[in-house]
């Protein structure tokens, strides 16, 4: 199944839901960062997150950052979500491995940490960025990103998130948002019944394991309740817009000296995205080039 992502509304427009699936994206995620378990589960959380939070956003260029910085041994991670349906990211230590918890599941908590913040960035496309932080809650991703649209947003909302990996890969990903909107937010019965029904879900990757479609599972969830289902069907892939001539420019940053330094060594640089992992390699001819630019911007600006 394609990765994707669908809305709807149910509850006469009291309730939101976005679900996302993004297998494929995350084990493309997986093969270009060479991620164990570990660290795909919580790199394929926080992407399908971001794809899930970024949907509600109107204009075509807007994105969203999310930044989770944990002190457990993964480092951090950080993703770039945009509403065209592009997605990227990368985790600190991608190599990290950990038992299973107690429920003999993947130890993201533990990965990620449980003192730290979780920093999440909107851009619009006009104006100045939002920005907030809050503190984790677990490092389990999915709860930490639910107190921050609960705390930033003030928005009552439950993410749910799910990635299995095994020998062969990502088997399946993906993950459901759910808002109760201003309209229903004193609807007790409502709100209620919705977290009963969520209690008793066992995950949302058993979901897809069983082929189960993203409508399907809005059915089985809401669809008593007026469901409506927008015809709209965005999709999702893992994308970097990161180019050579972008990244070998930053090798200005290192001054005249050193890029002189490379030159008169004959020292090919190379330069590494860490949101894909693309390398870009600039041979003694590139380099001399970049000086020469450097040295007249250094000079235009003395």
């Amino acid at each position: 199944m394609a990765d994707q992502l669908i809305r709807a509304i149910a509850a006469d427009g009291g309730i939101r839901v976005v679900g996302a699936i993004t297998t494929r994206l995350v084990e493309e995620a997986r093969t270009r960062h060479k991620l164990s378990y570990v660290a795909t589960a919580a790199l394929g959380r926080a992407l399908t997150a971001g794809a899930l939070l970024v949907s509600n956003m109107k204009r075509e260029d807007s994105r969203i950052n999310i930044q989770i910085q944990g002190d457990g041994p993964l480092g951090g991670l950080l993703v770039d979500a945009r509403l065209n349906g592009n997605v990227r990211g990368y985790v600190a230590a991608p190599s990290v491995e950990l038992p299973p918890n107690a429920q003999g599941k993947l130890d993201v908590g533990t990965a990620v940490g449980r003192n730290g913040y979780v920093y999440v960035v909107r851009d619009a496309g006009i104006g100045y960025p939002y920005s907030s932080t809050v503190e984790l809650v677990s490092g389990e991703i999915g709860e930490d990103l639910t107190q921050y649209l609960a705390t930033s947003e003030q928005t009552p909302s439950a993410l749910v998130l799910g990635v299995f990996v095994d020998q062969n890969g990502v088997e399946a990903a993906g993950g459901l948002l759910l808002q109760i909107l201003p309209q229903a937010s004193n609807d007790d019965l409502l709100i209620s019944a919705l977290e009963s029904r969520l209690s008793a879900l066992t995950g949302f990757t058993p979901m897809l394991r069983a082929k189960k479609t993203l409508p399907q599972i809005f059915e089985d969830l809401v669809g008593d309740m007026g469901l409506h289902i927008f015809p709209e069907t965005k999709m999702l892939r893992f994308h970097c817009p990161c180019d050579g001539n972008r990244m070998l420019s930053a090798l200005k940053l290192l001054g005249e000296n050193e890029l002189q330094d490379m030159i008169d060594k004959c020292e090919p640089a190379e330069a590494v995205c860490h949101f894909c992992g693309d390398k870009y390699e600039a041979a003694c001819d590139r380099l001399t080039n970049l000086l020469a630019e450097l040295k007249l911007e250094n000079a235009s600006q003395a």
